[in-house]
């Protein structure tokens, strides 16, 4: 590329100068995922592409950029905000969900199947780096940040139209390999070339980040539960489950929860970049050179756990012996994370075996968590105390929804950050669930209607996510019925009890159940799991009847998950109440092991916000339990005031 002195300022220079890239480099079209070489779902800044390059600042989405078209794809939850921060970008919101808009790899496989083939020009531009057909059309997508089970869907989209894959330049694969398509060429079909060689932001993102490298820590008893052998010994079984020899691990709260230890090179994951090889035998961990310090390093040793440098993986794989079985998750690794094994090792794939140790938490770590629920519990009170003695006093913003209650956490024990960005959103504001109040644009607190505040903290006793929904003035009627519905459908699902192994996806319903019954329904799932001083939102468990249920995700002793229903009335306000639930033994039968929710956050619910006409004694029954709950727990955290404030918002329903 040539020279220059001028940073792109804008999404159109910017994408202009990928453009320019695209054409020296034979490339139509370039995928742009919001991903890393972990698959974080947040990720740090060097690999911050997507929003770089668009100016759309969400937690998900996917650019593609061709000749001719710029286009975000992002789901209902995102498309207030991508609106406002793509307006005037040149980059068309491509609304996910809708009818008309399919799935980037079928726009893709539409698109230049209506292009047809390239020109003899165009093609033999497009043979700069590999041979292929001189009728190619060439996909370009960064191996590092593309998942293994991602490239064979993108793959199989593109395959109407045929499909050749381009293993990444460089690798042992691609010493190796000749492309081929997946299946013969027809002479209405261009020959489309998934090319994963090039990471174009390196050469059109001035001043783009390094490779953050923030110290690894220790996490210590008493909060660690068990010591790292332990864990290594039941990976190590999973591992013997698939005949494996060799497992790698990529994902980096699989990393952090396997080796005890804890990093901030993620913004609201306590994890650090890395990867691991563990065999029966060695363990190497691969970070970033001087991020582990002498101690941890030979407390590490200790342990049979030896650290090498982050950039030696790829030598590390290549030198798997030959007949070698690897095991690793298609889900958990990128394409360019694995372009190093050796034909000759055979490969096995399944669920890392850390991902579903990690999601049973251990008696210790529950009640760790219990203990962090409640001083998180007393940080919401106190700032809901405040917030009630001060309404129509003091302004206030979305904005100091944040500050506020950021503050209480951090006087709280064990607080080490936020666990995701808080959402405040003042009714319109609310109805975006994964709104975002900025300096340039948040509403005033003022009036009548709802405040949704979804808010977290990682503790190093655990990890909260609650959702709460109050009242500013009087709400309306309408607005009160819709409160009253989700409640009704979080508090079904508090209820449940079902058979051990019950695939997460089929609880559902029981959420939805009241809501539906309303006439409305809401696009998120209904809960996600959640780490123990980890990420917040964690697998393999998912409570939505969208979701693609497989037996990993079944519902086993000691899975934390949330619940969280939700009605948004688009420009009008949002309701979605969440707590978080753990799965616990609750009765055995002659037709097996039943489970049922112990309810772990401890916050009151605004009673001021109900249609007590639309309740029922037991849903009553229930919320009056849960107060007593929050009052015995909160009440001794807190100061007098506070303390006040908490017995007077839990006092009991029920006559």
């Amino acid at each position: 590329m040539p020279a220059t002195t001028q940073t792109p300022d804008t999404p159109q220079q910017r994408v202009a100068r990928l453009r320019a890239a695209m054409r020296e480099a034979g490339v139509d079209a370039v995928v742009v995922p919001t991903s890393d070489p972990h698959l974080s779902e947040y990720v740090p800044p060097r690999w911050q592409g997507r929003e770089w390059l668009s100016g759309f600042k969400g937690s998900a989405g996917i650019v593609v950029v061709t000749d001719t078209f710029a286009g975000l794809w992002a789901d209902s939850r995102y498309w207030s905000q991508a609106e406002a921060e793509l307006a005037g970008s040149g980059i068309v919101l491509m609304r996910l969900g809708e009818d008309d808009v399919p799935p980037h790899p079928k726009w893709l496989a539409e698109h230049f199947a209506s292009l047809g083939a390239p020109s003899e020009p165009e093609a033999a531009q497009g043979a700069a780096s590999h041979t292929a057909s001189p009728r190619a059309r060439r996909v370009a997508v960064d191996a590092h940040v593309l998942s293994l089970n991602a490239e064979r869907a993108l793959t199989l989209a593109l395959g109407a139209v045929n499909v050749v894959a381009v293993p990444p330049a460089g690798s042992v694969a691609d010493a190796a390999a000749t492309p081929t398509p997946n299946r013969s060429a027809t002479d209405d079909a261009p020959t489309i070339v998934l090319d994963t060689t090039h990471d174009f932001f390196d050469a059109i993102w001035p001043g783009r980040a390094g490779l953050p490298a923030q110290p690894v820590y220790a996490h210590a008893a008493p909060y660690a539960g068990e010591p790292r052998a332990a864990k290594l010994a039941h990976i190590r079984a999973g591992m013997a489950k698939h005949k494996a020899d060799v497992h790698l691990i990529s994902t980096l709260d699989d990393l952090a929860w396997a080796f005890n230890l804890r990093g901030s090179d993620v913004d609201y994951n306590p994890v650090f970049l890395g990867h691991a090889l563990i065999d029966q035998d060695h363990v190497t961990l691969f970070v970033a050179d001087g991020t582990i310090d002498d101690a941890l390093r030979a407390e590490l040793a200790s342990d049979g756990i030896a650290v090498g440098d982050y950039f030696a993986l790829p030598q590390a794989l290549a030198a798997l012996p030959a007949g070698a079985t690897l095991l690793i998750d298609p889900a958990r690794v990128t394409v360019g994370g694995v372009a190093d094994v050796p034909a000759a090792v055979h490969r096995v794939e399944a669920i890392n075996p850390s991902t579903l140790l990690k999601s049973r938490k251990t008696d210790d770590d529950l009640a760790h968590v219990r203990a962090t629920m409640a001083n998180d519990g007393a940080a919401l009170c106190e700032f809901f105390a405040w917030f009630d003695a001060n309404q129509g006093k003091t302004p206030m913003t979305e904005l100091t929804v944040d500050e506020r209650l950021t503050a209480a956490r951090a006087r709280r024990p064990g607080f080490v950050g936020l666990s995701f960005p808080t959402i405040a959103g003042f009714n319109a504001n609310g109805a975006m669930p994964h709104y975002r109040a900025t300096p340039e644009a948040h509403s005033t607190i003022e009036g009548d209607g709802l405040l949704l505040i979804d808010s977290g903290g990682q503790y190093v006793g655990g990890t909260t996510d609650i959702t709460r929904v109050v009242a500013v003035g009087t709400p309306t009627a309408a607005q009160k019925q819709d409160f009253t519905r989700v409640l009704k459908g979080m508090i079904a699902l508090s209820q449940a009890i079902f058979p051990r192994g019950t695939p997460a996806p089929a609880l559902d319903a029981l959420a939805r159940a009241p809501i539906w019954a309303g006439g409305a329904d809401y696009g998120h799932g209904t809960g996600h799991g959640v780490g123990y001083f980890l990420n917040v939102h964690e697998g393999p468990q998912v409570i939505s009847y969208r979701s693609p249920g497989n037996p990993n995700m079944a519902m086993e002793p000691g899975m934390i998950t949330s619940n969280e229903p939700g009605i948004y009335r688009d420009g009008q306000w949002g309701v979605r109440i969440e707590n978080l639930v753990a799965n616990r033994p609750w009765q055995e039968t002659a037709l097996g092991e039943f489970l049922n929710f112990e309810t772990l956050t401890l916050c009151p619910i605004d009673v001021r916000c109900i249609d007590l006409a639309l309740m029922r004694p037991d849903e009553i029954a229930w919320l009056d339990a849960y107060h007593d709950k929050v009052r015995e727990a909160i009440v001794p955290l807190v100061e007098p005031e506070v303390a006040a404030w908490v017995t007077s918002r839990t006092q009991p329903l029920a006559g």
